[in-house]
C-alpha cells in the first residue's frame, strides 16, 4: 500500500491516545513478517534497523535494508514506516540518511547532558535540513541482564526533559521509566508517576524501548499516558530462534532437512507473535 513517515504514525498514535509498534528486524525473513502481520491486522507498524545488527552480526547494509523495505512495503497492502534504531555514531547517522532513512535514532545518553544535548543537537540540524526526523534519548534504558530497570538512578530526570527537547529540537523521546532492553529477569513495573510527570512537561512523542517482557496490561496504560511508540525485538529474535530449532526438529534424520520450508515456516511463527502484539495497537491502516 504505502511506505509513510515515522513522524505521520507517530501523530496518528497521539491523536488517537497509542502508539505505533515498531519491530527490529534483521533480515528478509522478520520484514517480510511485519508486513504480512500488518496486512493481516490491518495496523501501521514501523520497520527498524539496529546499526550493530549490521556491523557485529552480518544484517543488510543499510542500503540493501532500505532497498528490501521498500520493495515488500510498496507491493503490500500494508502501511510501512522505516527508522534507524539507537545509532552512536554521526557518520551512520549521515549514512542512513544519504541511502533513504527519513527516521533516525542518535543515542548520546550515555554521555553527560551537556554532551549529549551538542551532540543530539548538532544531529537534529543536519537531519532536518534533509527533511529526517530524529529520535534521542534521555536517561539510561540500558540492559535487562543487568537489572537496569530497577535503577532509578537510570530513568529519565522529568525535570530534564523540557531543556532537552527545547535545546535539542528533537523529534521524539525514548525514555527510561523501569524498562530495559533484553529479556527481563523478572517482569519489570513502569514507573507510570514518572512517565505522567514527563508528559506533563513535553508535548512531542515519547517511546518506550525494551518492550518485551512487559505486561500486556502496563503497555496498555502507558500508551494512554504518553507512549506514542513502542520497540519491540528480543521476543521477535526468540520466536524465530525457537521456529528453526522446532523446524529442525520436525525433520529428522537431518538428511530429511528441507532449507527450502524454513522461511515459509519461520516466518508464519513470527507473523503470530507479532500480529498479537500489534493488537495493542488502537490504530487501523485504511
Amino acid at each position: 500500500m504505502s511506505l509513510v513517515r515515522v513522524d505521520q504514525l507517530l501523530k496518528m498514535a497521539q491523536a488517537s491516545n497509542t502508539a505505533i509498534i515498531a519491530f527490529i528486524c534483521i533480515d528478509y525473513n522478520m520484514v517480510k513478517s511485519v508486513i504480512r502481520a500488518a496486512e493481516i491486522n490491518q495496523k501501521p507498524a514501523i520497520v527498524m534497523l539496529l546499526p550493530e545488527h549490521v556491523t557485529k552480526n552480518q544484517a543488510p547494509d543499510m542500503h540493501s535494508f532500505v532497498a528490501m523495505t521498500k520493495h515488500l512495503a510498496l507491493n503490500s497492502e500494508a502501511v510501512i514506516a522505516l527508522h534507524l534504531d539507537h545509532s552512536f555514531e554521526e557518520r551512520q547517522i549521515n549514512e542512513a540518511i544519504q541511502v533513504g532513512f527519513t527516521s533516525v535514532m542518535f543515542d548520546a545518553s550515555k554521555e553527560d547532558l551537556d554532551t549529549n544535548i551538542r551532540r543530539v543537537r548538532e544531529v537534529v540540524a543536519y537531519a532536518h535540513s534533509k527533511n529526517v526526523v530524529v529520535e534521542a534519548e534521555l536517561g539510561a534504558i540500558g540492559l535487562a541482564k543487568e537489572m537496569v530497570s530497577q535503577r532509578v538512578d537510570y530513568y529519565t530526570d522529568p525535570e530534564a526533559v523540557a531543556y532537552f527537547v527545547q535545546e535539542t529540537q528533537v523529534d521524539s523521546l525514548a525514555i527510561a521509566i523501569g524498562n530495559a532492553h533484553g529479556d527481563y529477569p523478572m517482569p519489570p513495573k513502569l514507573d507510570f508517576e514518572r512517565l505522567n510527570e514527563i508528559q506533563q512537561v513535553t508535548r512531542i512523542p515519547l517511546v518506550l524501548h525494551g518492550g518485551s517482557g512487559i505486561p500486556d496490561d502496563q503497555l496498555e496504560r502507558a500508551f494512554s499516558n504518553g507512549i506514542s511508540k513502542f520497540n519491540y525485538g528480543t521476543d521477535v529474535l526468540n520466536c524465530y530462534d525457537n521456529a528453526i530449532r522446532r523446524y529442525h526438529n520436525m525433520h529428522q534424520p537431518p538428511q530429511s532437512l528441507d532449507l527450502l520450508g524454513i522461511p515459509e515456516f519461520v516466518q508464519n511463527q513470527m507473523i503470530k507473535l507479532i500480529g498479537k502484539k500489534m493488537e495493542l495497537c488502537k490504530i487501523l491502516s485504511e
